[in-house]
């Protein structure tokens, strides 16, 4: 099962670039001087060169090495601001606005990725998910066949065998009241993900009812669209509607559903909306003894993650691994 260990196998075998939208922050610079320490990922880091130096010798960070580019001197930039008023002439985008928006370190970074300088990014220590997602949307935009971004968090502990427990939840963070179709498209990605950490996917659409024991709008959005998703991936194992105990308890499964070859051992969770996609993963994260990595952003055409902005160095460090092990 998972451990960071096989990401970082893969990530040897086929080193990445990713690039830190604020590389002047105390938990980016740590984060960077690990990454440093090895030969797989090569970090970049966005921002004046002086006082990106500057901050980390105050913090007595070592990042030797380590590329810094600067949106004010960069020898690209104006490659960079044609193929943006390219991306962006629906909009009517003139060069001068461009130069405006390139000067923000969050559309400079992912146009870092759309013109292949880094393979991955990684932001949103100091600003909103909103502020991570709209330039991706905009600039790296969704996969052929996907219609929205979503995302899963991929959650681990230690089990008694000693194997790591590893789940997936989606979606926790981006879309707040998902349609039928969406839900499909969020399960089929989540359970992509799913497998890069190791997981054989059994998928659970959850709800308040259990194959038809509750009624309601929600249950039948979750049960048509469990249908709908059987449907699109008939190789892939898929249940629901049904609740939580359900689908993780093989003795409340054998009462509730009988012979289905996920109830009770499901391990990749959909939620019908996003209040109960986030509170449920908070719970396993504070009072199951998970570790949380996420949101892991899904459906674009590369990968660009979110940080939270309370989070800590070692989570920078963790984030960057997994995001460029999706590139």
């Amino acid at each position: 099962m998972f451990g960071f260990g096989q990401l970082i196998d893969i990530l040897k075998k086929d080193p990445k670039k990713i690039v830190f939208t604020e590389g002047n922050d105390p938990r980016i610079l740590e984060a960077a001087s690990r990454l440093l320490a090895g030969t797989f990922l090569h970090p970049i880091l966005v921002g004046n060169p002086d006082e990106i130096l500057k901050a980390a010798e105050d913090c007595g960070f070592n990042i030797r090495g380590a590329e810094i580019i600067d949106p004010a001197n960069y020898d690209r930039f104006d490659e960079m601001v044609d193929l943006f008023c390219e991306l962006r002439k629906s909009k009517g985008v003139t060069p001068e606005q461009a130069k405006g928006i390139l000067s923000q370190a969050n559309y400079f970074g992912t146009m870092l990725v759309k013109m292949g300088v880094a393979d991955a990014l990684l932001g949103g220590a100091t600003y909103s998910t909103a502020d991570t997602v709209r330039p991706a949307l905009q600039l790296i935009k969704t996969k052929p066949g996907n219609s929205i971004v979503s995302s899963c968090f991929i959650l681990v502990r230690p089990s008694a065998t000693g194997e790591n427990e590893v789940l997936a939840m989606g979606d926790c963070a981006i879309n707040i009241h998902p349609t039928e179709d969406e839900l499909v498209e969020i399960a089929g990605e989540s359970a992509e993900c799913a497998k890069i950490f190791g997981v054989d996917p059994k998928v659970a659409f959850l709800s308040y009812s259990t194959l038809g024991s509750g009624k309601g709008e929600d249950v039948d959005k979750m049960r048509n669209a469990a249908q709908k998703a059987k449907d699109l991936a008939p190789d892939l194992l898929i249940a629901g509607e049904m609740q939580f105990d359900a689908a993780v308890s093989p003795r409340v499964a054998r009462t509730k559903c009988p012979g289905d070859p996920v109830a009770g051992s499901a391990n990749t969770f959909i939620f019908p909306d996003i209040n109960a996609g986030n509170i449920g993963y908070k719970i396993a994260q504070r009072l199951g003894g998970f570790d949380a990595y996420g949101p892991i952003m899904l459906g674009l055409n590369a990968p660009i993650n979110d940080l939270s902005r309370g989070c800590n160095a070692s989570e920078v460090y963790s984030m960057a691994i997994v995001t460029a092990a999706l590139a």
